[in-house]
């Protein structure tokens, strides 16, 4: 089984991509003993997931360590806001990781904004042992809710109606979610090279 090192610790995403690549091995950072937070100063998701998957790769031909490395970054982008909260859709709030403060802003800059439109979007940093990379991107399309729908505390997902399912990533299972997610998608666009 090939192995396959994810630039996360993130518990949420270490699942979703378990679930999606069982044919893979995957390990994670604190399973390397990569404690450290890796800056992300990109302004772009691009510029991020390579800052990312660059930094372990890099570790881990320090450590004589030949794994593929994969790294991403995602967020959500609202038309009306200009396409924040963007690359900084984890601390929106101010806080990293505040899912409840961050929906909270959302709502509170959206009252009384007819455009609720909005897309989630995810770029994966495949970086291979010899330093070549690739990225692959995966969107989804959908609307900012006035209020939050679903028992999920993830993210954005209790306030974004997805245009594919009709319901808020919040209300779907994690089965209709990455049926139709950003990052379902970018998987699947990285898969085909995999």
């Amino acid at each position: 089984m090939k192995t396959i090192v994810l630039a996360s610790n993130n518990k949420h995403k270490v699942e979703e991509y378990q679930s999606i690549l069982s044919d893979y091995k995957l390990l994670t950072l604190s399973e390397l003993n990569y404690l450290e937070d890796i800056e992300e100063t990109g302004d772009t998701f691009e510029e991020n997931a390579l800052i990312k998957a660059s930094t372990i790769h890099e570790f881990l031909k320090e450590n004589n360590q030949d794994y593929i490395v994969l790294a991403e970054d995602s967020g959500l982008c609202i038309n009306a806001l200009n396409g924040a909260p963007g690359v900084y859709s984890a601390r929106y709030s101010g806080v990293h990781g505040n899912s409840a403060a961050n929906r909270a802003r959302v709502l509170k800059e959206l009252e009384g904004v007819s455009d609720r439109s909005a897309y989630f979007i995810c770029i994966i940093a495949l970086y291979y042992p010899n330093g070549e990379y690739k990225t692959y991107i995966g969107k989804t399309y959908g609307t900012i809710t006035e209020e939050e729908r679903g028992k999920t505390d993830f993210g954005y997902d209790s306030i974004f109606l997805s245009s594919d399912l009709g319901i808020t990533f919040g209300e779907a299972s994690e089965e209709e979610k990455s049926s139709v997610s950003h990052r379902g998608r970018a998987i699947n666009e990285m898969l085909k090279d995999l």
